[in-house]
């Protein structure tokens, strides 16, 4: 049984930071990328940033390319989305995710979810 479960969500001032992390735990889902995404209200989910398994990757959405920052720890099975210079568009549920399969690079299928983290930016 696979297990993502996200943290470190939370109320802050427009033009700060936070970081998210997400806990990978179950079957062994160490080699196999990553990626965050958001889903504000009323609208859709959407793709927020992605990691490779190694790492040595990452791609951005392109409203938060130069502020937040994808980070992986393989050895703790954990991601990390750091975010500054948040803005009141960036209120969401964050979501976490991870590849079905090992060693892919673009993800074949986010398979796994966790259960999300409200984050919400004040004005």
């Amino acid at each position: 049984q696979v297990q993502l479960v996200e943290s470190g969500g939370g109320l802050v001032q427009a033009g700060g930071s936070l970081t998210v992390s997400c806990a990978v735990s179950g079957r062994t889902l160490r080699w196999s990328t990553r990626a965050w995404f958001r889903q504000a209200p009323g609208k859709e989910r959407e793709f927020v940033a992605a990691i490779s398994w190694d790492g040595d990757t990452t791609t951005y959405a392109d409203d938060v390319k130069g502020r937040f920052t994808i980070s992986r720890d393989n050895a703790e099975n954990t991601l990390y989305l750091q975010m500054n210079s948040l803005t009141p568009e960036d209120t969401a549920v964050y979501y976490c995710t991870a590849d079905s399969r090992l060693y892919r690079w673009p993800a074949y299928e986010y398979a796994y979810w966790g259960q999300g983290t409200q984050v919400t930016v004040s004005s």
